[in-house]
């Protein structure tokens, strides 16, 4: 085998050994539910009905079969990049940072059908970690190109918050114990992030920081609410850690029209689709197919790919 397709292959055998496995582990039963999870027979708190197959939710579980899709797709591009295409970016070949990126997806996919599929603590854990590892990617490649970090510094700093973030979880639950969802704010930092990117100076890298407060606002926390509670919101001065870590102006440039543009177009879509895939929105049917949390999968899998792409676009400046 040509070296440049192992990893796909390791990839596309560790997803094979994965469904085996669950559907090994699902025919013995799944044991006693998370305690935030609905008895069989009830609907699920993603609208859908809960099943005695080894598939908690059917459709939500399998949805993330996209996530894995898209996953071993970046795989093989990676796999396919020309000999002239190596060194375009650290978005093109088998780069630390392309396979990092690639396996996230991966692991989206099977983090998520854990939960969805087997409605224990565990597959919470494993769906929520799988989250974070992949929206931690972004921003701190970001960091990292405006930060003049090493990409052993980077993977340092990924792998440590990834660590911190397993364990605090486990002991200390989702918010760590300090109203902190890790997730929710590396979306805004992400966003911070291209902003500073794209419009790097030293004064902006104060500016910036502000920037937080629209992203917040678009997922429907607005300025008023996180003044009128700082206890809860006391991590809006994390919207500062970009402009702090950014000390030096970006030595490329990124394309943003059509693969950014589309991939948060996507996201904000899911991101709406999301909100009715609850018991309680007048549009949930439970023993429907078509799943609006399933949707939201679909959707969130296709936006991968395309910030995939965007990433891609990335070429160094010619002073």
């Amino acid at each position: 085998m040509p070296v440049e397709h192992k990893p796909l292959a390791i990839a596309l055998g560790l997803v094979i050994m994965f469904m085996i496995l669950y559907a090994i582990m699902g025919s013995f039963g799944w044991g006693l539910p998370a305690s935030n999870e609905q008895a069989i027979g009830e609907v699920s708190r993603w609208c859908e009905r809960v099943s005695a197959g080894i598939f908690r939710e059917p459709s939500n579980a399998l949805s993330n079969l996209g996530f894995m899709i898209v996953g071993l797709l970046i795989f093989r591009t990676l796999s396919k990049d020309s000999d002239y295409l190596l060194g375009l970016n650290q978005f093109f070949g088998h780069t630390p940072v392309s396979l990092l990126y690639a396996g996230s997806v991966v692991w989206l996919g099977a983090g998520s059908l854990l939960m969805h599929g087997t409605h224990t603590g565990w597959g919470a854990s494993a769906d929520n970690l799988s989250m974070v590892m992949y929206i931690l990617i972004p921003w701190l490649f970001n960091l990292s190109q405006m930060g003049g970090w090493s990409n052993q510094k980077l993977l340092t700093v990924y792998v440590s918050l990834v660590v911190i973030y397993g364990v605090g979880r486990e002991f200390l639950g989702s918010r760590l114990g300090i109203n902190l969802d890790l997730f929710d704010i590396s979306i805004a930092l992400w966003c911070i992030s291209e902003l500073l990117y794209r419009y790097w100076s030293s004064r902006f890298r104060f500016l910036s920081g502000f920037s937080g407060f629209i992203v917040a606002a678009v997922f429907g926390i607005f300025p008023t609410e996180m003044i009128s509670q700082p206890d809860r919101y006391w991590w809006v001065v994390l919207f500062w850690v970009p402009g702090i870590f950014s000390n030096y102006r970006p030595v490329a440039q990124r394309q943003y029209y059509p693969w950014f543009f589309l991939g948060m177009g996507t996201y904000l879509i899911a991101f709406v689709i999301w909100l009715t895939g609850r018991p309680s929105h007048p549009w949930c049917q439970p023993d429907s197919v078509i799943q609006a949390h399933a949707v939201w999968h679909l959707l969130t899998a296709l936006s991968t790919w395309f910030f995939f792409k965007y990433f891609r676009t990335e070429r160094g400046i010619r002073l």
